[in-house]
């Protein structure tokens, strides 16, 4: 792949064997980026998984970015209240079922009661290849409708490890200081070294990458695996 003269200035910058302490690896990551727009901070996460293994749950970072999550929550009548009350940006049931089933899918996270999961389970095929689908294992599923929706609200976001066992994530911006990014950082080892499965032997993360939209990756140190 032939990357442009920017990104080559900036790669000759680094050594791309090396594997770097977490604060300067993000440092090296600031100075990489060099797109006219605020990149995104992006990790790439190796495990040591084998086929049957699947690894997904959700985490809230410490230190927020982006622009605020469009919240759908699927739910009837107290529940439905419950939701516009806690500051859902948009609820129904049938009719946003209808309206996503038209094509419509003009927001960023679902949440559903138990109760229309048969009904809204039909959107499979729409919602499931978009990431979108409510699931029990990243609480979307539930009649705790206030507490799913303040914790979205807070940033909770979603992590999975692909079929080939890598967990990809934003986990800042590169106009976030340091310290704030690293934070993020830790909290995503953290937490999903704490997912590793009882069967696996030796390490589970096997290497970590940082990279900005456009920059080049940056190995994390080996010793960052265990950052708490």
């Amino acid at each position: 792949m032939k990357h442009g003269k920017k990104y080559t200035e900036k790669t000759a910058t680094i050594n791309r064997q090396e594997q770097y302490q977490l604060d300067k690896a993000v440092e090296l990551v600031k100075s990489c980026a060099f797109a006219k727009f605020d990149e995104t901070v992006e990790l790439a996460m190796k495990l040591n998984l084998k086929s049957s293994h699947t690894v997904r749950d959700t985490l809230v970072f410490p230190n927020q970015f982006g622009r605020e999550k469009r919240i759908l929550v699927f739910a009837k009548g107290e529940k439905a209240e419950e939701a516009r009350q806690n500051g859902a940006t948009f609820v129904g049931d049938n009719d946003l079922i209808e309206k996503i089933k038209g094509g419509w899918l003009d927001f960023d996270v679902a949440v559903a009661t138990p109760d229309l999961m048969k009904d809204v389970g039909k959107l499979g095929q729409i919602l499931g290849r978009r990431g979108l689908m409510p699931n029990p294992k990243t609480q979307t599923v539930t009649f705790e409708i206030k507490g799913a929706i303040a914790e979205l609200k807070k940033g909770r976001v979603e992590y999975r490890a692909d079929k080939t066992g890598v967990v990809h994530m934003a986990v800042g911006k590169v106009s976030m200081d340091i310290d704030k990014i690293s934070e993020n950082v830790k909290t995503v080892i953290k937490t999903v070294n704490s997912k590793k499965p009882g069967d696996i032997k030796g390490e589970f993360i096997k290497s970590i990458t940082l990279s900005s939209t456009m920059g080049p990756g940056i190995k994390l140190a080996q010793d960052a695996k265990v950052l708490a």
